[in-house]
């Protein structure tokens, strides 16, 4: 039966096949020579870092007890938490090396090399969150709002796993303090077991008050708002080629679509990098017009980031509409083959600065998400 993860350690032995590993995927071997911070990371290089984490996770209890397909998503993340490091390497100011914003980083190029590894989406996505997110156990505390922070994280990552995740990090390097980050972990469990969010969502009284919560850091997470929307509006997310256009049609008939192809067709636009703002100025006025007139409407366009999508939310939600993301996948066979038989066909090149901002959709930022799914 075809398993698209990495190899993953298995009893009785419990071992690492880094033979197999370093030959197969070219992004383990190219953290081999990053330096890191010799001062949090005395142990060399980031590839020396790397095989330490997860040597460390494999000789866990914990992790061990973990049913094999949690086990597969946990080692997954381990062997992906640093892969944006050689991409974040720079030296500050002070002469020390750093590779700040590598978990960030880190997670979109996770996604993409998952993707296309046909990794089934759910658990590519729990993938991803741990490595967005598996410095926070360590530095939870340290926060000004970790109660915050920790339901933000919980719903899009497992907390148990992230905990675990960070425990091997802690233990896969030579630190001065690694019990004080051991303490953080232990820390943030027990911040999460408060919330009742270790290992689960953190759970709101409403989907609107959720949206609230997220939009308003005043807001505490469990007083109810009544819904009271004037609209409902769709934002499409998707890479080109995914069947946004085809999901509308079969779903949505009847809606006024805001097309940001069309319009920059109709305006004689070519280049999707030409006059750009111009063009969502213009689908901004049309979208004023339907928000005033408290009329339903689909919002259509790759919307690939997160600060794109917050963007139109912010709009929508201005005018007290209900938003709601779609968001449209395939594999990445099935998109190259879509995308040759667009009328428009997108390049190659195009798609793959495309993927350099590719992040999902989540729960923090509509009132309510799909991710449909071929």
């Amino acid at each position: 039966m075809f398993d698209p993860f990495p190899p993953c350690p298995g009893p009785p032995e419990w071992r690492v096949d880094w033979e197999t590993l370093d030959a197969t995927y070219p992004w383990v071997r190219n953290l081999r020579g990053c330096p890191q911070d010799p001062a949090r990371h005395a142990e060399g290089d980031v590839w020396t870092h790397v095989r330490m984490v997860c040597e460390a996770l494999a000789s866990m209890p914990a992790w061990r007890a973990l049913p094999e397909l949690e086990r597969k998503i946990v080692f997954t993340a381990a062997l992906l938490h640093d892969v944006a490091k050689p991409a974040c390497l720079r030296t500050e100011a002070d002469g020390r090396v750093s590779s700040r914003g590598h978990s960030w980083r880190g997670a979109i190029m996770a996604r993409r090399i998952l993707w296309r590894m046909n990794v089934p989406f759910a658990y590519r996505e729990q993938v991803t969150a741990l490595v967005r997110h598996h410095l926070v156990p360590l530095y939870l505390v340290d926060r000004d709002e970790p109660q915050r922070l920790a339901i933000e994280v919980s719903q899009t990552a497992r907390t148990d796993h992230l905990a675990l995740l960070s425990e091997a990090d802690a233990r896969g390097r030579l630190c001065p303090d690694p019990n004080r980050l051991l303490g953080n972990i232990t820390r943030f469990t027990e911040i999460c077991h408060g919330l009742n969010c270790l290992g689960q969502l953190y759970a709101f009284p409403s989907d609107h008050t959720r949206f609230l919560f997220f939009r308003d850091p005043s807001r505490s997470p469990q007083t109810v708002v009544p819904d009271d929307f004037s609209c409902e509006v769709i934002l499409m997310s998707g890479l080109p080629g995914a069947g946004k256009d085809y999901w509308i049609q079969h779903h949505l008939r009847g809606w006024p679509v805001i097309s940001i192809e069309k319009i920059r067709s109709n305006l004689g636009i070519a280049s999707p990098h030409q006059a750009h703002g111009e063009v969502v100025n213009r689908a901004r006025e049309i979208a004023r017009h339907y928000l005033q007139g408290g009329q339903n409407f689909v919002w259509n366009a790759t919307n690939l980031s997160r600060q794109v999508r917050a963007e139109c939310v912010r709009l929508f939600a201005d005018y007290g509409a209900r938003v709601r993301i779609v968001y449209r996948e395939v594999s990445s066979d099935r998109l190259s083959y879509q995308n040759r038989h667009r009328r428009h066909r997108i390049p190659a090149s195009v798609i793959e600065r495309m993927l350099d901002r590719w992040e999902t959709p989540d729960r923090t930022e509509a009132h309510q998400v799909d991710w449909i799914v071929d």
